[in-house]
């Protein structure tokens, strides 16, 4: 294939493609109730913004609910408000005005006073919580479809291991993909559990650098010249697996953990990004084996425009990220 075919091809999958991409991108909801006074709940009610803009969504009590003043606080990539709210809240139900409109779920939780934690998650095909409904315990297993969606819609990550892929020797990519997976668990636990954190701009600029290194690396190799990567694939991955944590630690942060079970549902989480990621790493390697099988004549093709888009793609995130770093 010639080199201009390579580039047109890039540039059609580019435009298809390519578009914002952030560590974020599945941000759920969150609706808590605290009960202070007898019948007086504190209401929190915790939104994702899209595309820097207010989802059309809101919780709505049943009736006879008397509201207070809202107060509203915009923080990072989420809205928050605070009100309280009259009512006994035993019966009836609660629902998320606008939910079945977008993909967003929300995570609802009430804590009445002496009592346990009553919660649910609510999604576009059911955002109705009834309050008759006896549901105990956070639920945990929707952190596991958390993760999985988040990995599996999280087109930079997924590149990232797409061009581990290309650069790794097969006997070395099982050790590979562990230590990239060790690493995130390392940041994803220390930012959720201990709240250590690095700012948000700089950590998607470095995602992106790791993109474009690996797309450099692939040409690299398939050039023949000796890449870092294919010396110490495992050190490489260790060292931007590291970085990749703190992004993975961003749809937690929204959200944050249920309350005494923060170790299962960080645990499901990250299960279902590991899932979500050998699924993806099973597609790839299902696809290059067909290529071998079909288009033998194709292979070498095949893997350049696959290196020369990822390099692309990174490049373009990059500077995205870099342009919208805040301004002092």
């Amino acid at each position: 294939m010639s080199f201009l075919r390579v580039l047109c091809l890039i540039m059609l999958l580019g435009t298809g493609l390519l578009r914002p991409a952030n560590a974020h991108e599945v941000n759920p909801a969150y609706l808590e109730l605290a009960e202070g006074e007898p019948g007086v709940f504190e209401v929190l009610w915790k939104q994702p913004l899209k595309d820097g803009r207010r989802l059309r969504l809101a919780p709505v009590f049943p009736s006879g609910c008397e509201s207070g003043e809202k107060r509203l606080k915009a923080a990072g990539t989420a809205v928050i408000e605070r009100w309280e709210i009259t009512c006994p809240l035993t019966d009836g139900e609660i629902r998320i005005e606008g939910l079945d409109r977008t993909l967003t779920d929300v995570f609802v939780q009430i804590n009445r006073a002496g009592e346990p934690p009553i919660s649910a998650v609510l999604r576009p095909t059911e955002a109705v919580f009834d309050l008759g409904t006896s549901r105990n315990a956070a639920p945990l297993l929707a952190y596991f479809r958390i993760g999985v969606e988040h990995i599996i819609f999280g087109f930079d990550h997924l590149l990232f291991v797409l061009g581990l892929c290309l650069v790794v020797r097969p006997r070395q990519l099982l050790a590979t993909i562990t230590a990239f997976t060790v690493a995130h668990s390392i940041t994803l636990a220390l930012s959720t559990l201990a709240g250590i954190t690095l700012p948000g701009p700089p950590v998607e600029a470095v995602i992106a650098l790791s993109i474009i290194l690996l797309g450099r690396e692939a040409l690299a190799l398939q050039a023949g010249r000796e890449a870092l990567t294919g010396r110490v694939p495992w050190l490489i991955a260790f060292g931007f697996g590291l970085i990749h944590g703190f992004g993975f630690a961003g749809a937690l942060s929204e959200i944050g953990l249920p309350e005494n079970q923060e170790v299962w549902a960080l645990l499901l989480f990250n299960l279902g990004v590991e899932a979500g990621q050998l699924v993806f790493v099973a597609f790839i390697i299902a696809i290059a084996g067909g290529l071998w099988m079909l288009m033998q004549r194709a292979q070498q093709a095949c893997r350049t425009l696959a290196a020369y888009f990822i390099g692309v793609a990174g490049t373009a995130w990059l500077i995205e990220r870099v342009v919208s770093f805040p301004t002092v």
